[in-house]
């Protein structure tokens, strides 16, 4: 019995997204649905992502997180190269089912600059608001 995990792409082990889920997501124009990924346990916010049929078909039916690189074209299951897993806890559809939240185990830098989250760079400046000011 091999321990090597599924491939991300391409494998019969891998079914196709089932038609009623495909069904519900309103994809851009080249196919692809926004995919936010959080920390499981504390809510952090760590990338934000894209997805098409086949990444998330591949996401829910291994537990790790494969996302479509819109630069390279083509699949990629996170921490492959890099060892900066991402094991999938849950993933959930938004109202309008054009974005999904995807919550994560992050093993490592989420973000491939190596910082813990993509959003770890300086905030931009905003005047804050408040509910008084209503």
């Amino acid at each position: 019995m091999s321990s090597s995990p599924p491939p991300a792409t391409g494998s019969a082990t891998v079914p196709p997204l089932d038609p009623a889920l495909a069904a519900r997501l309103k994809r851009t124009d080249t196919g692809l649905v926004c995919a936010v990924v959080q920390q499981h346990d504390t809510r952090e916010v760590l990338m934000v992502a894209w997805m098409d049929d086949e990444a998330l078909a591949s996401t829910l039916a291994t537990g790790r997180a494969t996302y479509y690189s819109r630069s390279r074209r083509s699949l990629w299951r996170k921490g492959d190269t890099s060892g900066h897993v991402q094991w999938v806890k849950r993933v959930s559809l938004d109202c309008d089912g054009d974005a999904l939240l995807v919550e994560v185990d992050q093993v490592g830098a989420a973000c491939h600059t190596g910082d813990r989250t993509c959003f770890d760079a300086s905030p931009l400046p905003v005047r804050v608001g408040s509910r008084a000011e209503a």
